[in-house]
């Protein structure tokens, strides 16, 4: 099969991490017989400061023509330091978002055995872990009407909700759970916002029509404490906009790393995948920055272009280099050898190209020697 894909390096650590997972893509195409074709499109503080623009017309038109989107990491630091300036890079990813009408996020969290001891939670608590979020992305109060009186002692945001707009996210959100352990839990506010009341009437009256799939509520402050407390409660995350941000950024602590953490963005028509570590711009050409977010996202790529067993074969190539410790140094104590951000990229690809192969000798790939003996 032939598959167009839209590639968004973005800024800092975005461009390596995303060329790893081409790599893992290359590898797929190789053993399953498939062609990706790479449209590269600029997005973010790199396409300011070549056009003015963080997205501009030439980047929509690519990503509508795609059958998928990867992207990388947006933001620079002279915007992060200066919130003055109008002109900002998460401003393309927003426009985005709103111009594919990507009104889903999908992140998964979970729990790699190998992976407990980073954790700052107890093994206990964690093992076992397989949670994901459905967060509501083109709406709420990121979206909503926003003001400054002119003496500038006053502001405000507006958050607002359709019942259609919760209604779209919801289905998505059941059948997921259909396929998981049927459990969806509606995070909300319902006890002090009226776009939380909205949530749980609409959420409770569509949990109808999907008997086998148990319904439950809890407001976001509970929530976030249970995530650390008990997260083995949790199977699908149903939320809106900024409660989704907020609950999902939490939920990084059970992986033991930011690095690790994939997302989608769906729509109707178009997808985007995407790490949700930020651009980490220090880190930015030192072959240090962990490339299993954009790896993994890619694997939930061809998941949506029902690619599952190539999917599966990234996931499990995810699962080998964990098991070897062949990874970067943020999973790794301070006197462990930590493997450059490439030489992840070249296991993976590695492993996908010769999962049937018993004569791989993993530690010459470490070393970053021969594959084959």
């Amino acid at each position: 099969m032939k598959y167009t894909i839209a590639i968004i390096p973005g800024d800092g650590i975005g461009p390596e991490v995303t060329t790893q997972a081409k790599k893992a893509l290359d590898a797929v195409a190789e053993v399953y017989d498939h062609i990706f074709l790479y449209k590269e499109a600029q997005m973010g503080a790199c396409a300011i400061d070549k056009t003015g623009d963080p997205l501009p017309q030439e980047t929509i038109e690519i990503c509508k023509n795609a059958d998928a989107i990867l992207c990388g990491a947006i933001g620079e630091l002279k915007y992060d330091n200066d919130p003055t300036l109008k002109i900002r890079p998460e401003q393309g990813l927003l426009r985005l978002r709103q111009e594919l009408e990507l009104f889903c996020n999908v992140r998964p969290v979970k729990a790699y055995p190998k992976l407990l001891k980073n954790s700052p939670l107890k093994k206990e608590i964690i093992s076992g872990t397989d949670i994901v979020i459905y967060r509501e992305l083109t709406s709420g109060i990121y979206f909503g009407k926003k003001e400054i009186s002119e003496d500038g002692l006053k502001a405000s945001d507006v958050c607002s909700y359709t019942v259609d707009e919760i209604s779209r996210i919801t289905h998505l959100a059941f059948k997921a759970a259909q396929d998981r352990k049927k459990k969806v839990t509606l995070i909300d506010k319902a006890n002090v916002l009226a776009t939380s009341r909205l949530w749980r009437k609409t959420v409770a009256k569509i949990g109808e029509q999907y008997p086998d799939v148990a319904l439950d509520f809890m407001f976001i402050d509970n929530a976030a404490m249970q995530i650390v407390l008990n997260p083995k409660r949790f199977d699908v995350i149903l939320t809106e906009n900024l409660f989704g941000d907020v609950i999902s950024d939490v939920a990084c602590v059970i992986g033991g790393s930011i690095g690790i953490l994939a997302s989608s963005s769906v729509g109707e028509k178009n997808a985007l995948f995407e790490p949700i570590h930020g651009s980490y711009p220090q880190a930015a050409g030192k072959d240090i920055a962990n490339p299993l977010a954009s790896i993994l996202s890619a694997a939930l790529m061809l998941e949506h272009l029902g690619l599952h067993d190539e999917a599966d074969a990234i996931q499990r190539a995810v699962e080998k280099s964990l098991d070897l410790g062949i990874t970067t140094q943020d999973l790794k104590g301070k006197n462990q050898y930590a493997a450059s951000t490439a030489k992840v990229g070249d296991f993976i690809a590695d492993y996908i190209a010769n999962q049937e192969d018993s004569n791989m000798n993993f530690k010459n790939i470490h070393m970053g020697q021969s594959t084959i003996i």
